[in-house]
């Protein structure tokens, strides 16, 4: 009786040690990534990825402008860019979202994936409302 007792205190100690082990040596979730807002020249600007990373095949960020001044007539697909660690430039290959104009638009800006994911990119948004360009950065931790 007593060594039926250890043998099943044995093995549940090593599946126990088992689960224990392969919880750790899993990989995490996808990071998520915060929001970045800039509000410079009566615009504000906030983005957000929602795709982004070694296993997504697009990169995608919500990007929501808003003015209460004028008119958001900005093409984004021609007037943004992504920029890895490295210096190399992407450019957007979609926006999907409000058309231009008026004073809240929302949407989606895609870029093709990049094939060796970055540990940081920044977004660049040229002359939206006539103001100096928005920049946005987000850095992958916990490398």
């Amino acid at each position: 009786m007593n060594k039926i007792v250890t043998v099943f205190v044995l093995l549940f100690v090593f599946v126990g040690g088992f689960f224990v082990f392969y919880n750790r040596s899993r990989p995490s979730p996808e990071q998520k990534w915060e929001t970045k807002t800039d509000d410079q020249s009566l615009v504000t600007v906030a983005v957000t990825p929602i795709e982004f990373g070694a296993v997504a095949k697009l990169w995608k960020f919500n990007v929501v402008l808003t003015t209460h001044s004028g008119s958001l007539d900005q093409d984004l697909v021609q007037v943004a860019e992504l920029t890895d660690g490295q210096g190399r430039t992407y450019k957007p290959i979609a926006w999907e979202g409000a058309p231009v104009g008026g004073h809240h638009r929302e949407g989606v800006l895609v870029f093709n994936a990049i094939a060796v994911a970055p540990t940081s990119v920044e977004l660049k948004i040229k002359n939206i409302g006539g103001g100096p360009d928005r920049l946005f950065k987000w850095v992958k931790t916990g490398q």
